[in-house]
């Protein structure tokens, strides 16, 4: 392989990966490490990624673009992880609780987890209020509005005011893509503006992402990384979001940490 082409195939591999060791680099190009240094180090005074302590990293620059997907689309993908992922989330709700669940293949996999609690859920979660129906200790709130059938999910910019009027202990919000720079973003403007207000309004915000959603992002951009509370995952995230995680007081939870 010629040194131009491995190079540009490095660089879309880190992009790809978001953060990968020297090691691994070695692994999968099949070279030596000292080649891998010197191409790595011509990246990296390009611009094009960064150096860490023992490898490298994406920019965020690099961050992908992820487009509005049906409900439907999503919610058979990486079942198991979202599963785990709730199941973790879960741990965090209480008897007594006045919580949010967003709008979300994620999200909606709490209720199996939670189904025997007495808790007040707030929601526009179509398939939550629908599949909590047997369970009577549920207080289940729902804004209505206009039914958005991609997103299986009620929303009006109308109900805004609504949602400030709640006292929520928790919020478990879905993202379809986070990022350092862009922050935690979301596809549709009306729920946009919902998942904002919420967030505003909770005691506690738990963001749900499985770990595909890193370095990805969406139209809208409903709240800031730095200012969720919990960040809960199904693996251990790349480098440069833990140490952000760590600088920003933002728990980090995943499977088995």
């Amino acid at each position: 392989m010629l040194k131009l082409q491995r190079i540009e195939q490095i660089k879309e591999y880190v992009i790809k990966h978001q953060t990968v060791s020297l090691d691994k680099l070695v692994e999968v190009f099949d070279v030596s490490k000292n080649t891998i240094r010197r191409d790595v180090q011509e990246l990296v005074d390009a611009g094009e990624i960064n150096k860490v302590y023992g490898g490298v990293s994406a920019k965020q620059s690099h961050a992908s673009l992820s487009p509005l997907e049906s409900f439907t689309e999503r919610k058979t993908r990486n079942l198991e992880q979202k599963r785990a992922i709730a199941e973790l989330a879960a741990t965090y709700v209480d008897d007594g609780d006045i919580i949010f669940i967003d709008s979300g293949t994620t999200t909606m996999e709490m209720l199996e987890f939670i189904k025997d609690k007495e808790i007040t859920v707030i929601t526009n979660n179509f398939d939550f209020i629908n599949s909590s129906f047997p369970y009577e200790n549920l207080q289940v709130i729902s804004m209505g509005g206009i039914f958005q059938r991609k997103t299986r999910s009620f929303s009006s910019f109308r109900n805004l005011e609504l949602f400030q009027a709640f006292n929520i202990n928790k919020a478990f919000m879905a993202s379809t893509g986070i990022s350092i720079d862009h922050g935690v973003t979301n596809s549709s403007p009306v729920e946009s503006n919902i998942k904002e207000t919420v967030a505003e309004r909770s005691a506690e915000v738990f963001l749900l992402v499985d770990h595909q959603k890193f370095g990805k992002y969406a139209l809208m951009t409903y709240r800031k990384l730095e200012d969720i509370d919990y960040l809960i995952t199904d693996q251990k995230p790349p480098l440069n979001y833990l140490k952000f995680a760590e600088t920003n007081n933002i728990q980090l939870l995943y499977p088995g940490i």
